[in-house]
């Protein structure tokens, strides 16, 4: 019997490549964060070790990269910082200033 989830288009997600739409989601799927438990890891055709979080739509499996990027912005996501974008622009988010949160921890 097969899953629900083996038809679905497969799409890595770097942070470079992050969209407003899947950035909502992930925020939507971990409103608090996620943990260990929602790390999927597996190897890239370079046999690099890549860590990932899952979000499922209708159509697609996403695997956003882990990073300490994607933490912050999900940390600070505001939807009405991306109203004046397409949800599917990869412009629309922006790394966010790591210099800040160093700055922070030194105190």
């Amino acid at each position: 019997m097969k899953k629900r989830n083996d038809n679905l288009k497969r799409v890595i997600v770097d942070f470079k490549k992050l969209t407003p739409e899947i950035l909502a989601l992930l925020v939507s799927k971990y409103p608090d964060g996620y943990d260990d438990d929602d790390i999927v890891s597996f190897k890239n055709q370079h046999n690099e070790l890549i860590e990932a979080v899952e979000i499922i739509t209708e159509d697609t499996k996403y695997l956003v990269k882990i990073s300490t990027k994607l933490e912050m912005t999900m940390e600070n996501y505001d939807e009405d910082d991306y109203e004046d974008f397409e949800d599917d622009d990869p412009e629309a988010v922006q790394p966010p200033d790591m210099a800040d949160e160093e700055t922070e921890e030194d105190f």
